[in-house]
Parts: C-alpha cells; sequence; structure tokens
C-alpha cells in the first residue's frame, strides 16, 4: 500500500461552516479521497484549524505548520505522497503577508518534506502542492471577518501564481484548488460537503497519475 499523508488547515481537517463542527469521514475530502482510491492507498488525515505555513499565530503559536512538520512526517513514514494545502490562515490581518511571501513559506514546507523523507526513509516523497481555494466576497460578513479583512480577497486570488512558480522550482505537482471549488456562502472560508467531494475527486486523479509522472 502506499500512504498519503493529508497536511493542511481547516479545510482538511473538515471544518464544517454551518455549525462550527467537523464534517464526518465519508464528507471529508480526505475520507472521500480514501474511498476513491481504495485498499491500495492509505490516506492520513494531517487537518488542524488555523495551521499556517511558517508563522506563528500571536495567540496559539503551535499552529505553525513548520514546527509540526518534521515530527509529524516521522510519525507516519514511510510516506510516498504528501498533498499539502496551506496558506488560507496566513492571510490573516495579523501576518500581513502576501501571497508571494505566503507562496515563500509553502516553499519552505516543501523543501523540509523533500529533503527529511530522503534522509529518513531513503527516498522522496511526492509532493502534491495545492493552491488553497479563494477567500470568498463576503468574508467581511463571516463569523471570521475581524481576523480576514477585504485584501486577504485579492491576495487569494493570487495564490495559484506564485504556488506555480513554487512547485516549478521544487520539482512537484501543482494543483490549482481555486479552478475547481469556492468556499462556502456561510463563511467565505471552508468548503460546502459539495466542494469536499470535488476536491477528493480531482486529487484522486493527480493521485493516479503520479506513477506516470516521468
Amino acid at each position: 500500500m502506499k500512504t498519503i499523508l493529508c497536511y493542511g488547515d481547516s479545510n482538511t481537517y473538515g471544518y464544517n461552516p454551518v455549525n462550527g463542527m467537523r464534517y464526518p469521514t465519508d464528507i471529508r475530502w480526505t475520507g472521500r479521497l480514501q474511498q476513491l482510491l481504495g485498499e491500495d492507498y492509505v490516506v492520513i488525515e494531517e487537518g488542524c484549524n488555523g495551521r499556517t505555513t511558517i508563522y506563528d499565530d500571536p495567540i496559539e503559536g503551535w499552529k505553525n505548520g513548520l514546527g509540526y512538520l518534521r515530527p509529524c512526517l516521522n510519525s507516519h513514514k514511510p510516506v510516498d505522497i504528501v498533498i499539502m494545502m496551506l496558506g488560507s490562515n496566513d492571510l490573516k490581518e495579523t501576518f500581513q503577508a502576501s501571497a508571494e511571501e505566503i507562496a515563500a513559506g509553502a516553499e519552505t514546507l516543501v523543501t523540509v518534506i523533500q529533503e527529511f523523507t530522503l534522509e529518513k526513509q531513503g527516498f522522496q516523497a511526492e509532493v502534491i502542492l495545492v493552491s488553497p481555494p479563494e477567500i470568498g466576497p463576503n468574508i467581511h460578513r463571516s463569523p471570521f471577518g475581524d481576523a480576514f479583512k477585504a485584501s486577504a480577497i485579492f491576495r487569494s486570488k493570487e495564490f495559484s501564481r506564485y504556488y506555480k512558480q513554487v512547485a516549478e522550482r521544487c520539482g512537484c505537482t501543482f494543483f490549482d484548488a481555486a479552478e475547481w471549488i469556492q468556499a462556502s456562502n456561510e463563511d467565505s472560508l471552508h468548503l460546502t460537503p459539495g466542494a469536499h467531494a470535488m476536491l477528493a475527486g480531482k486529487l484522486r486523479d493527480v493521485v493516479l497519475w503520479l506513477p506516470m509522472k516521468g
């Protein structure tokens, strides 16, 4: 079996924008991906609400994605594929980060994944770098409106451009989530069940394409 580690934030965790709870396994894109890929794969969910790429949250600093990455990779090794979707929380006003700076943070994580897996398991995990969905137009009316200002909408639209450049530099696979899914009307940040299903289906295609990559 091949092991797929899904490393992300609340949209990998499966945050439900309607009630603030967690979607069931069969709704979350990670759970759906497991169903679609079948018994030849093990899909590991590593989503944390509020997780950033490399930034320390002023209140909950442990949500920095870099700090947990190496222990996570080591715990689950050997890891064949890492699907990483991070960056949305970096758009919070407190970090004052541009889309290019956020992509640079993602690049730091991709490099760690590649170098650490090569060192610890003898081969480099394939990385699928997912450019996150755009922030919805009504974020100012969202329960998260205090953290995300209007500028987050425009910066999120630039993710695809910069994340694609990161993927090209690092030699990993790029996937633009915004091409297929959008944030919910409920909070302009988290995904609907339909979006989870769509994301799972498209990522399944990417995963199955990887063996033919070269």
